[in-house]
């Protein structure tokens, strides 16, 4: 008989409940389960219930009655996807006859032939996984049938019709496999506690144990906060929308009066240091719609004595031509600045090396009441269907207020019909009438409590901190690293952010001085930050030691501070984009600085960007630098490994 999935594409929120009602939080039958601690966690949150006896009975199975209450306990405000129907074997009286008709209606089951639910049927594991992974909005992913070949070896057990939401589950570390990690099972049946597993899994309660996630690798180390912290000096971030589709306003720092949307403007002045950064992109469905979109970032002097800007560094770049998406080896030397792979990785690495792009001036001089034009430049799309980005960074220095907006135009044309650039007149009336920008539909999840699956949102308003100085000691007393004992590793984390801290508690983003309600609420990622980490290694063992500095991109995990998880098989999803910079003393005893850009998948390991040996007592200092790419998604961390001898 020919069985089907059908998988929702919607994102949804939060579960409630699951299968029947017990005022019992500890149970009986759990203490020896491989998934105990899933099932503990997720009792006090209302998230599983047991049995009146105080049994959760983790090794039973779940009907298919049972999984549709389930799903909607689960995704309580997942959108009605189409009509209702009628089952044959699903009477009116039947007890999840409402739950059976909704969890249909809103696409987590499709009948069997001959208008069919089968609902005592239990649930095979196939069907679990594949409902809940088109649940969560995976993407496809490319040669699936190869995919699940490199993760079970039962694979071609699995139905034909799970195949594209297996693998989706698999390479998104959704898929629980007990005792063997290699066998799926696809056509046993589901049991609690694997259902409860899968749960965990969706909702990021990490409590499964790793040694059964499915693709997982897990390296016992060391996991530490990064000493140091972010500076006071205020950026200008401006990332949403990140895809902008109308004329208008993507942040103005202005104050609201007499303009004709006043919400749209944050009231906040710049002056001494402060930062510039911007990314948006522009897209052409059609031919008609290639108009350029121009960027205009404009400033003003509000006050009645003249102000300078001194523009220290500044960098931008397009997509397409200047920094397109191409594929580049994981370690790549780039000591001239040619080797990048997006705007945000060219950009980024330009301001690393204090570059001011040469169509920037060094300084411009605002007279009272005056505005100027700091950028005016366009995102261009010459043939439709695609999209272009721009990134921008700019590190600039005032004597006196200033306000900032930059705006986002369809470019005007002039007498001959061209396209050209909006005049600074032109601007000045976006800023005055224009709206905020669109679309706007990232509006971020609450922080607390928190939701899944969890919005960050996109930044858009003035966030505090351009530069991350850390010394690592051993001690606020110590002046040296002592390095790690041989065949061991320590990590310290690089971008973490709200719930994503690898059990370190640190949270990294720059808070926000000003943004629109609908965004971030933290400069997530801190894309434009540049982190400055010195490394004052030394070997404090009588043997001579090999020492390796490596940037590392792990799965997101709260589980413990005492290991990283990785990806084997492989990920194709790229995390980090940019150049890294390197100061040392070699083994020859000569100061190297190198430039080198990388390239990182989720859940990578990485190679090893600078090895040294130490002799017994030996102290080498080891500085890495990296100003935070956009496109790029945290945690990464930086590991000290001893080899063993």
């Amino acid at each position: 008989m020919l069985k089907k999935l059908y998988l929702p594409t919607a994102k949804f929120i939060l579960i409630t409940a699951l299968f029947y009602p017990s005022k019992v939080l500890a149970f009986s039958d759990t203490e020896t389960h491989w998934a105990n601690n899933c099932i503990k966690e997720m009792t006090p949150r209302k998230l599983v219930t047991g049995y009146p006896d105080g049994t959760f009975r983790p090794n039973a199975t779940i009907t298919r009655a049972e999984f549709a209450v389930l799903m909607l306990n689960a995704f309580p405000n997942a959108p009605i996807k189409r009509q209702g129907t009628t089952f044959n074997d699903v009477p009116t009286n039947y007890w999840g006859h409402r739950a059976i008709g909704d969890a249909y209606q809103r696409g987590f089951f499709s009948g069997y032939p001959g208008g069919l639910f089968q609902p005592n049927q239990a649930i095979e594991r196939v069907q679990a996984i594949g409902v809940m992974a088109g649940a969560m909005n995976y993407a496809i992913p490319n040669n699936p049938t190869n995919i699940l070949r490199q993760y079970f070896t039962d694979a071609a057990q699995i139905p034909q019709y799970g195949v594209n939401a297996i693998a989706t589950a698999a390479v998104n570390t959704l898929v629980v496999n007990y005792p063997n990690i290699k066998e799926l099972r696809p056509n046993q049946r589901a049991t609690r506690g694997e259902v409860a597993a899968l749960i965990c899994r969706a909702l990021n309660i990490y409590t499964v144990p790793p040694q059964y996630i499915a693709g997982v690798e897990v390296q016992p180390q060391e996991v530490r906060a990064l000493p140091g912290g972010l500076n006071t000096i205020p950026t200008f971030n401006s990332n949403y929308p990140e895809l902008v589709e109308t004329d208008g306003i993507l942040l103005s720092t202005f104050p609201g009066e007499n303009k004709l949307v006043y919400s749209a403007h944050l009231n906040f002045a710049f002056e001494g240091r402060f930062d510039i950064f911007t990314h948006h992109i522009a897209r052409a469905e059609t031919q008609d719609q290639t108009r350029p979109l121009y960027q205009g970032l404009i400033v003003e002097n509000p006050t009645d004595q003249p102000v300078t800007i001194d523009i220290l560094q500044a960098a931008t770049y397009l997509s397409t031509p200047d920094a397109p998406f191409i594929p580049l080896a994981d370690i790549v030397e780039n000591p001239n600045g040619n080797v990048y792979s997006g705007p945000g990785s060219r950009t980024m690495g330009d301001i690393l090396r204090g570059v001011r792009n040469a169509n920037f001036p060094t300084q411009i001089v605002l007279k009272p009441g005056e505005t100027q034009i700091l950028m005016n430049q366009p995102i261009p799309i010459k043939q439709a269907p695609a999209s272009n980005g721009r990134s921008t960074m700019m590190r600039l220095q005032s004597n006196g207020k200033v306000y900032l907006a930059n705006l986002a135009m369809k470019a005007p044309r002039n007498s001959s019909g061209n396209f050209r650039p909006p005049t600074l007149a032109e601007w000045q009336a976006l800023l005055i009438e224009g709206e905020l920008a669109q679309p706007r539909n990232l509006t971020p999840t609450p922080l607390y409590p928190p939701q899944e699956p969890t919005v960050f949102g996109r930044v858009a308003g003035v966030s505090q901190g351009t530069e991350w100085l850390a010394k690592i000691t051993d001690n606020p007393g110590s002046d040296f690293l002592r390095i790690p004992d041989p065949g061991q590793a320590f990590s310290y984390v690089i971008g973490t952010v709200h719930l994503i801290t690898l059990s370190t508690g640190q949270i990294q983003s720059a808070n926000m001085l000003a943004r629109y309600p609908d965004t971030a609420y933290f400069a997530h990622s801190n894309y434009g930050v540049e982190y400055n980490i010195t490394l004052p290694l030394k070997n404090t063992t009588p043997q001579p030691q090999t020492v390796t500095v490596s940037l590392q991109t792990p799965l997101k995990d709260e589980g413990g501070t005492d290991r990283l998880l990785f990806l084997n098989p492989q990920s194709n999803q790229i995390f980090f984009r940019g150049t890294v910079r390197l100061s040392y003393e070699d083994d020859k005893g000569q100061k190297q600085t190198r430039y080198i850009h990388l390239l990182q998948r989720r859940g990578q390991k990485g190679e090893p960007l600078v090895t040294l040996n130490l002799p017994p007592g030996m102290e080498r200092e080891v500085n890495v630098d990296l100003v935070y790419p956009p496109d790029s998604t945290p945690p990464q961390v930086l590991t000290v490994r001893t080899k063993t001898r």
